[in-house]
């Protein structure tokens, strides 16, 4: 009989992980009280790297750089599966602006520490930026092309994730999971976020939130731009990414000191709305349909904690902003974990990303 393996948490990470588990032969049940995901129903879906490239934090980008490359095998390995992603990549590419001197200052500077890592993205003239995304105001100033930086319908994504680890005999429960000795399970991996240290005592990861928009564009509005915008405007940061019926906006961050605190703040959705309809204008023709907040699971060193905390139990939580575009590398981390013993497992990041190295 195969081993029963327990994975707490139903955001895209748990179940990614859930699903390559039972793809690998383990017996698995998912833990999702919250079925809709929590976190990953509120995310942007962004698979890029540069506007992520902030000088300090040069781990967190190799990192992301190397989940990056998983994604054509994860998106055939679904296919593989059975399961349908024509909805889930809804943009290829990424196109970085500013707005006044200072912020194409700020951008220009991180443009300068990407090349540190090989990554060069392509200055463009107004022309092909329009040429991408029609709506741009006329306060952007300068802007980048980064080719291969696209992104997801993040519920699509875990729609299409839910149903390849069915496929695979994965077992969903929606009962709240108070303690891990009560499983019953031969291995637990807790992906929890935020909520970790509800679970595991001392785990160090604290919460940020940040509010999300959900534009949809009626009948006489400009279309959705064909890539995902990052902007720095007038000191701030805010995305447009595409969707097929409309955009997602995004994205405020800031720390809380109270999980609870999940209600959006009117001062946050109020900077979202004036930094998009000033960098796209046709944006104030769209219809909000959604203001949606959630709580991004921080570490003290930004690098997500991924890996034995005992012999029985393994964590995979502190993604931050990036959970979807690293969920794949993650889920092949865990399950290099699980399958490895008594073997060291292989993968290079499990000593990186080891979530005792803060004892």
């Amino acid at each position: 009989m195969s081993a029963r393996l327990a994975v707490v948490g139903g955001g895209v990470i748990g179940s990614m992980i859930a699903w390559r588990a039972a793809w690998n032969g383990w017996r698995t049940t998912l833990h999702a009280p919250d079925i809709d995901g929590a976190g990953t129903s509120v995310a942007g879906g962004m698979l890029g790297c540069a506007g992520e490239g902030r000088p300090g934090e040069d781990a967190l980008l190799e990192f992301a750089l190397a989940a990056r490359d998983r994604w054509p095998a994860l998106l055939a390995d679904l296919e593989g599966s059975g399961v349908d992603t024509a909805d889930i990549m809804v943009a290829a590419d990424t196109l970085l602006v500013a707005a006044d001197s200072s912020d194409s200052g700020h951008l220009r500077a991180v443009i300068d520490h990407l090349a540190a890592f090989d990554m060069r993205p392509e200055p463009v003239d107004r022309n092909r930026m329009r040429s991408a995304a029609a709506m741009l105001g006329s306060g952007v100033r300068r802007g980048y092309l980064a080719s291969g930086e696209g992104a997801v319908d993040n519920r699509a994504l875990l729609a299409a994730v839910r149903c390849g680890a069915h496929s695979a005999g994965v077992t969903v429960t929606t009962e709240k999971v108070c303690r891990i000795d009560d499983l019953d399970a031969d291995q637990v991996v807790v992906a929890t976020g935020s909520w970790a240290p509800d679970l595991i005592e001392g785990v160090p990861v604290t919460a940020e939130k940040g509010e999300i928009l959900r534009l949809s564009r009626p009948p006489s509005a400009p279309p959705p731009p064909d890539v995902v915008v990052r902007a720095r405007w007038r000191g701030r940061s805010v995305y447009v990414v595409p969707r097929r019926d409309g955009v997602v906006v995004g994205a405020t961050q800031y720390e809380t000191g109270d999980r609870a605190d999940t209600a959006p703040r009117v001062g946050g959705v109020s900077d979202l709305l004036i930094d998009a309809t000033e960098l796209m204008p046709g944006l104030a023709e769209y219809r909000v349909v959604e203001i949606g907040s959630g709580l991004r699971p921080t570490t003290p060193d930004g690098l997500p904690l991924v890996g034995r905390c005992d012999d029985r139990t393994v964590v995979a939580v502190g993604h931050g902003r990036n959970g979807i575009l690293t969920a794949p590398l993650t889920a092949e981390i865990v399950a290099d974990l699980l399958d490895a013993a008594p073997s060291p497992p292989t993968s290079p990041w499990v000593a990186r990303l080891d979530p005792r190295r803060f004892a």
